[in-house]
């Protein structure tokens, strides 16, 4: 990503500035520079300091984001510079077209589906705007925040430039406040930007979405139908730095409602040597909580009640400045001290930061660089009516003097004023005064004073008291919020007695520990790497408006209804999801990827797979998530076998060939076989529907490497005994995206010709096909299997939820070859049906094509010339599909003779057409099973299984001879017997009628029997 042209900078450690090769810039002519800031505010205040107040301002195709243009010397020539500004982030991440709806994929799916960054709506003007000045520059600095956000902001204007000029220079300013000299030693100093530190933004961002994306739909999905009086219209997110946040609110509150008071005994000693003076001695035991043992001490001490003076010590005490300001520390005492909260704390102090008046606030930094001269920056506050003759006390007692801490980010100094304002107004005065404040406090002395100790004996039992005397408040003085005050006793002597004015045995109670205030949430964030400086705001911020949480009258957390269920829920599975160790895990891995330490790639794959893990077995335990939110929400929705099956979101086995959604395996009703249905129902009624032969199939996780488009997994089924031609194992892996031959058969999956590759986009599955119309019959051979093989569909169901299933018989019969006949095809690039018109009238036995799905208007008469076929229909003859240029993939280990599964529309083998019970044309089938009658013809209902008549009957017999042989020549196994013989023995001797092993009655067997379904 970064250009050749970068290489004339130097790299050196952090902290360390890297110059550029003045000499090699000069030889690039750089006549034109494009400057890019965060924020208008900051370009406005850079292009102000870098011209001197001389730039001329003009628009840009935002009108938040202006373009301020002005001359200055930069690579050591004269330049112009354009500076303009983005609004935070320009660009987003977002899952791929196909992942985006909520219910497009099973949510697991997300942490593995494609993801891509775009220019959102709202920033697309200033997208333009920068595609329009880069192309007139040579080169590009980036003056975006110096923080790892602003990094990773820095490389998507680059992006965006270098796709406009590929050749542009790309340089990196660093600085930490909007001041004259950081901003001209930012120009002396430019750098290269930091590809680590823009990974690291990359690997969270990407990792929040899926994470927060999957566990949110899966959550907000299920739970508003299991409680849909309380959570219809709520938004159930989940974050992987949210739920830890709300965790630490939970973890207190429960630990309240855990405790347990207990009673405690103490002795208390109060003197009073005059009416003025008062001290309370305290006891050195502190507490007991046996109240016999205290009470005996007690009695000791009244036996005995003088006390004697064992010793007085004087010493010393100090009262510690504070340390220089990071964020961490700004947020908290703005909320302990100001009562303002983090967020808006951040809002002010970023608004400050741009308009020059202090420098960055997000830092990690409690300690000021040597190289910092902070003089100047007390000298600015010399001039203020409240703290400005503090800040010349400072100067003539020798100059600041900063308490530091132990921490540096060495990339900004900690939080300070950078210029002097008295013109703010609001929350902005107070917390600027604060910074104010705390700059000069932690630049003065510690605040100093006296303490005396005085320690007394009663009864050989031990009491204290302490006294203290102010010498000096010095940083007191201008730090109201810290109190400190003089303790006055009276002054003893050692070794010397007095009578106590009172001795008592006081009864106490242990109290629970207080709900968290947000100044204490963040102290545990920052204590367990939950979020950074930057974010903690934002995620307590989320939990107050997700409702998970709510705000007592003084300002501290209570968990509310639905965030105690969440964290329960979630805890009984087993993953402590609010507990922060898998956050703070991430967190320490993205610092290591932005110091270089750790590659982007393989702490992304890492962490994707431990939270899909975490979200699989959190799916799969979802009834304990329904449990733990039913005692705060109420009873959960009852619901059926069928519906709970929709709530667990299977996982998909392909994409639908009608309307590209995931189709999934769902249980059939009252029933525990299984189908393949279309997500997208009821508007998407695609199914495959499996023969009650299956006894189990399910998903398996193997990819089928022939099928498109892919994924199409592969499925595990297990087949009824005996179901089965023989050599055919009865469990094994297959898929059923139309490339398997054999699976093809015995399922009667409705394919395309052409086998191998089936699964794209032309593949039909057993789709609810429109009503047959009775006018027509077929009289094509060669297409008479594929259209009638296959019993015709059930009538829908006015009350019916789901697709009602086909036949769930095997399938008896295979698709037939393409016809050297008719080789003319609908609009829809497939086999035209040859049919024949039955209904009186003119056209009376007239043939014609159609669509032989439906799915198009296509019609043409059979007589017509060829060439009319031609272009009647979409390619004619010459435009037929051919197989697929994938082979089939090999079958399951069997052969199959297509003609031994043939059916057709019933003949007696007279010539005259038989109808069943329901007076619609009986169908042939050939039985196939092992046993006496395995190859002979029978004429049955083409209806599905559950909608049959019961018509059974023999082809072979009571039928003439002629009409026997005519039946047989369809069978390839009895073509091999003597047809004279067989013909002249079944005319003269008519077999006998066997009976059904169920009713015991004549013309059917056990198989179709009608009482035994």
């Amino acid at each position: 990503m970064i250009s050749a042209v970068r290489s004339v900078c130097v790299w050196a450690d952090r902290g360390i500035h890297r110059s550029l090769s003045i000499s090699m810039i000069r030889r690039t002519q750089i006549k034109k520079v494009l400057c890019v800031a965060e924020k208008n505010d900051a370009a406005k205040g850079i292009a102000e300091i870098m011209s001197s107040g001389r730039s001329r301002r003009r628009e840009g195709y935002s009108v938040y984001n202006k373009i301020y243009e002005y001359e200055y010397n930069l690579f050591g020539q004269n330049v112009t510079v354009c500076m303009t500004s983005v609004s935070g982030h320009l660009l987003a991440l977002e899952f791929k077209a196909p992942f985006q709806k909520w219910h497009s994929c099973n949510p697991v799916l997300l942490f593995d589906a494609e993801v891509e960054k775009y220019c959102p709506e709202n920033f697309v003007q200033i997208k333009r705007t920068l595609e329009r000045e880069a192309r007139q520059c040579q080169a590009l600095v980036i003056w975006t925040d110096c923080d790892r956000e602003g990094e990773n902001i820095g490389y998507e204007i680059i992006d965006v430039c270098k796709a406009v000029k590929q050749n542009i220079q790309v340089f990196r300013a660093r600085f930490s406040e909007i001041t004259p000299n950081s901003i001209r030693r930012a120009c002396e100093t430019l750098t290269e930007p930091d590809v680590n530190v823009s990974d690291a933004v990359d690997v969270r961002q990407e990792l929040d979405l899926r994470i927060g994306a999957a566990f949110t739909r899966f959550q907000t999905l299920r739970l508003q139908k299991i409680f849909p009086e309380s959570l219809s219209n709520q938004l159930i997110s989940y974050g992987s730095c949210q739920f830890p946040t709300l965790g630490f609110v939970v973890e207190r509150f429960k630990a309240i409602q855990a405790f347990i008071p207990e009673n405690f005994f103490k002795i208390k000693v109060v003197h009073e040597p005059n009416e003025e003076e008062s001290v309370e001695f305290s006891w050195k035991r502190h507490r007991l909580f046996n109240h016999t043992a205290c009470l005996v001490l007690y009695h000791i001490c009244m036996e005995d009640p003088m006390a004697r003076v064992m010793s007085v010590t004087s010493k010393p005490k100090s009262k510690w400045r504070p340390l220089p300001l990071d964020t961490v520390e700004l947020e908290k005492l703005a909320s302990r001290k100001l009562k303002i909260s983090a967020k808006e704390t951040m809002k002010i102090a970023e608004k400050l930061y741009t308009q020059g008046f202090i420098s960055y606030p997000r830092t990690e930094t409690n300690m000021f660089p040597k190289n910092l001269n902070l003089i100047p920056l007390v000298e600015q506050q010399t001039q203020d009516n409240q703290w400005g003759a503090f800040a010349r006390g400072i100067l003539e007692s020798g100059g600041p003097t900063p308490r530091n801490g132990n921490k540096s980010d060495q990339a900004h100094p900690p939080i300070h004023p950078t210029k002097y304002t008295s013109n703010l107004q609001g929350n902005e005065k107070r917390l600027y005064e604060f910074i104010v404040r705390h700059f000069l406090a932690c630049c003065s002395k510690d605040a100093q004073g006296q303490e005396v100790t005085v320690e007394i004996d009663i009864a050989e039992e031990k009491f204290s008291a302490s006294g203290l005397t102010i010498i000096a408040r010095n940083y007191l003085e201008v730090y109201p919020y810290e109190k400190w005050y003089n303790k006055v006793i009276p002054l003893y002597t050692p070794e010397t007695t007095f009578q106590p004015t009172a001795i008592e045995m006081v009864e106490g109670q242990t109290s629970p520990p207080q709900l968290l205030t947000e100044a204490d949430l963040i102290s545990l964030m920052e204590k367990h790497g939950i979020g950074t400086d930057a974010t903690h705001a934002e995620h307590i911020e989320t939990i107050k408006s997700r409702m998970y949480v709510g705000l007592t009258d003084d300002q501290r957390f209570l968990p509310g209804e639905l965030g105690m269920g969440l964290v329960e829920g979630y805890n009984s599975m087993g993953y402590e999801m609010s507990k922060p160790d898998l956050r703070a895990e991430l967190e320490a891995d993205l610092k290591l990827v932005s110091e270089g330490r750790k590659d982007k790639t393989s702490v992304l794959r890492h962490h994707v797979a431990k939270y899909k893990t975490v979200f699989i077995e959190s799916a799969r335990k979802a009834k304990k998530l329904d449990e733990a939110l039913s005692n705060y929400l109420g009873q959960a929705q009852e619901y059926t076998e069928q519906e709970e099956q929709e709530l667990e979101m299977p996982l998909p086995v392909r994409k639908c060939p009608q309307c590209s959604r995931d189709m999934v395996l769902k249980k059939k009703k009252e029933s525990t076989g299984k189908f393949l249905s279309c997500m997208g129902y009821p508007s998407c009624k695609a199914a495959v529907w499996f023969p009650d032969t299956v006894l189990e199939v399910s998903r398996d996780d193997s990819i089928c490497p022939t099928c498109r488009p892919q994924p199409v997994n592969m499925l595990k089924f297990k087949f009824k005994r005996g179901s089965l031609p023989p050599g055919m194992p009865l469990e094994f892996v297959g898929c059923v995206g139309g490339c398997d031959e054999t699976l093809r058969e015995v399922l009667n999956l409705k394919y395309l010709r052409g086998g191998g590759g089936g699964g794209d986009s032309s593949t039909r599955v057993n789709h609810i096909p429109a009503p047959r119309q009775s006018g027509y019959v077929v009289t094509n051979p060669a297409l008479q299997s594929t259209s009638e093989s296959t019993p015709p569909p059930p009538r829908a169901r006015a009350d019916s939820r789901r697709p009602t299933p086909p036949n769930t018989t095997p399938a008896w019969s295979v698709q037939a070859t393409q016809s050297t006949q008719n080789n003319v095809v609908c609009n829809c690039a497939q086999d035209a049906l040859l049919l024949t018109v039955r209904k009186e009238g003119p056209n009376q036995g007239r043939q014609f094509y159609k669509c032989n799905t439906g799915n198009c208007n296509f019609f043409l008469w059979a007589e017509e010339p060829n060439e009319q076929r031609g272009s009647a229909g979409r390619s004619g003859s010459s435009g037929h599909p051919g197989p697929s240029s994938q082979p089939p993939r090999p079958s399951l280990g069997f052969g199959n003779t297509p003609q031994q599964r043939q059916g057709s529309r019933g003949s007696a083998g007279d010539g005259e057409e038989r109808m069943c019970n329901c007076n619609e044309p009986a169908v042939t089938r050939t039985v196939m099973k092992d046993g006496p009658n395995k190859g002979r013809v029978f004429l049955t209902c083409g209806r599905p299984r559950e909608q049959q008549c019961g018509f059974f009957q023999w082809v072979d017999e009571n039928v003439a001879p002629a009409a026997l042989g005519n039946a047989r020549e369809n069978n390839s196994k009895w073509t091999s017997r003597k047809k004279s013989d067989a013909s002249s023995s079944k005319a003269s001797a008519p077999k006998r009628q066997r009976n059904c092993g169920i009713c015991h009655q004549p013309g059917h067997t056990r198989a179709t029997c009608p009482q035994g379904r």
